[in-house]
């Protein structure tokens, strides 16, 4: 062996310590800033508390009790959240979607009885398609939001072969299946989704995001016909159609019924890792950069769609609806045949026209402010009845979603004690989360459920 003034040179490191280093500092990292944020969060919802308690004017005995029960559902939520949850504490319904990444599912877990959407992301094809970093923003940001316009994330974990995302069940299903139902929206029904989707996207770019694939399908609707925003850059694999070399095979079509093509391949791009770029702004394929005006120019195409009955760019082929978008100064159009208000014209080429002059650059004002929006009550929109009323039947009715064969993505996997470094697994470390309100509540139905559950 080599000496250096007595002392023997420093072994290289191999792969696999490295990578042992690596996870033992992220576990280290992890497990201190959560003990921290735990701490924050707790003592926040004790002011919350106290808060409300004032707020209502109650007396100290009652407020001495609702601390009590707090304290109590605090302690649990502790316990709760150092036993292990896995796929044994659900019950698989029905798979409810499908995507280039995986699917979901409809899930009660055992214990509680609660009804869940299980979003089930295998690793292999997210680490294939570089999809880790968008699955981290995807948590984070369901984490993160917590009002009303963003669907519930209540808790995720993970086995050797997949994520799994836990979250709220929405049985109005999403507005690609409700636009395929209906050939076209009224102009009121146009204003009522459009301005929830404003509201919506409004909420996410103030946590500092950009959703990006803002489209139907990503609109989900709860039992009253509400909108909330789902699937930050998941299931569909569409993040590999926003790069322009994705479209360089341009291929030309002869133009055909549109409204017919469009139908017939809707479903099959939703559900492939092809995607549509129908919904895409020009300047997100164009990789020079982008901000957040490019969500609204996403929801202009939807404005289109909802009222015309097929997006502006619709064409036979991905390609051809890229080139399209691309050149949408000469292939925005409006089709006379379909007739359509001056002011609701107007308020689609406000979204989709070059980011410089897109409306929405200011503040969400400006949109709100705009003649198309005139009657809306922004303030009570969501407490208002939605523009087109959802029919449930119970708690885990799913007849607003398509059907879908069974899979094998949940067989068992043998088990195997030892992580396995080399599978890359680490880079899905501390993807565990439990939301407080998830884990203390109980099997509360809503009124509206327990009256049609047989």
């Amino acid at each position: 062996m080599a000496m250096t003034g007595g002392m023997a040179a420093p072994l290289p490191m191999s792969n696999h310590t490295r990578e042992r280093v690596t996870v033992a500092k992220l576990t280290l990292e992890h497990f201190y800033s959560t003990l921290l944020t735990q701490h924050e969060e707790r003592e926040m919802r004790q002011k919350k508390l106290e808060k409300v308690m004032d707020e209502e004017g109650l007396p100290d005995e009652e407020k001495s009790m609702r601390r009590s029960l707090h304290a109590r559902k605090e302690t649990e939520f502790l316990r709760l959240k150092r036993t292990r949850l896995g796929l044994d504490d659900f019950e698989s319904l029905k798979v409810i979607g499908r995507g280039a990444f995986g699917e979901v599912r409809l899930v009660q877990k055992k214990d509680t009885g609660h009804i869940y959407a299980m979003k089930i992301l295998r690793k292999a094809d997210m680490l294939e398609k570089e999809q880790v970093a968008h699955i981290r923003a995807e948590r984070d940001i369901l984490v993160e939001a917590d009002g009303a316009w963003v669907v519930k994330m209540f808790y995720s974990f993970q086995d050797k072969r997949n994520l799994y995302l836990i979250m709220e069940f929405l049985p109005g299903g999403d507005m690609m299946t409700l636009l395929m139902k209906k050939d076209t929206l009224s102009e009121e029904a146009t204003q009522f989704y459009i301005a929830e989707t404003v509201l919506a996207i409004d909420s996410i770019h103030q946590l500092g995001f950009i959703h990006r694939d803002i489209k139907p399908d990503n609109l989900l609707l709860d039992s009253r016909g509400h909108v909330k925003l789902s699937d930050f850059g998941l299931c569909t694999g569409l993040k590999k159609a926003h790069r322009t070399e994705f479209y360089r095979n341009l291929t030309h079509n002869p133009p055909s019924d549109f409204s017919e093509t469009w139908k017939k391949n809707r479903r099959q791009l939703a559900y492939s890792t092809v995607g549509t770029p129908d919904y895409i702004a020009p300047e997100v394929f164009l990789q020079t950069g982008y901000n957040k005006l490019c969500d609204w120019w996403s929801l202009g195409v939807i404005m289109y769609e909802m009222l015309i009955g097929y997006p502006p760019f619709c064409s036979e082929t991905p390609q051809e609806t890229y080139r399209k978008v691309m050149n949408w100064r000469e292939t925005l159009t409006f089709p006379p045949e379909v007739p359509i208000s001056e002011r609701a014209k107007e308020m689609i080429l406000r979204y989709c026209t070059d980011a410089e002059n897109r409306i929405g650059s200011g503040s969400v004002d400006e949109i709100k402010s705009n003649p198309f929006f005139e009657s809306v009550d922004w303030e009570h929109i969501r407490e208002r009845p939605a523009a087109i009323s959802i029919d449930i039947k119970s708690i885990d009715d799913t007849s607003n979603f398509d059907d879908f064969p069974e899979s094998d993505i949940l067989q068992p996997v043998a088990n195997v004690t030892e992580p396995d470094f080399k599978s890359k697994d680490w880079v899905f470390l501390n993807y565990t989360y439990k939301r407080f309100e998830g884990l203390t509540q109980r099997g509360t139905i809503p009124t509206y459920m327990k009256a049609g559950k047989a």
